[in-house]
């Protein structure tokens, strides 16, 4: 089970390892691939984006992640 701190590292690696341009992209896919993680256990999104060290605006690209991921699935 992935804690906050644990979901904090994956987005900032996520935002960090992002290939230039594509850091919101990432972000958003951070948001599909946890959503499932961040729902179950009613973690704050702003808590996770906060813990992660980037920037406080990005909370809302994390929700519109886990709201595609209804209807989206990651590529391995």
């Amino acid at each position: 089970m992935l804690n906050k701190n644990d979901l904090a590292k994956k987005l900032h690696d996520m935002y960090s390892n992002a290939p230039e341009g594509y850091q919101v992209a990432h972000i958003h896919l951070f948001g599909v691939k946890y959503a499932d993680a961040i729902q179950r256990n009613h973690y704050k999104i702003s808590e996770i984006v906060s813990l992660s060290g980037i920037r406080p605006s990005y909370a809302t690209e994390v929700s519109k992640g886990i709201k595609l991921s209804k209807y989206v699935l990651p590529k391995n």
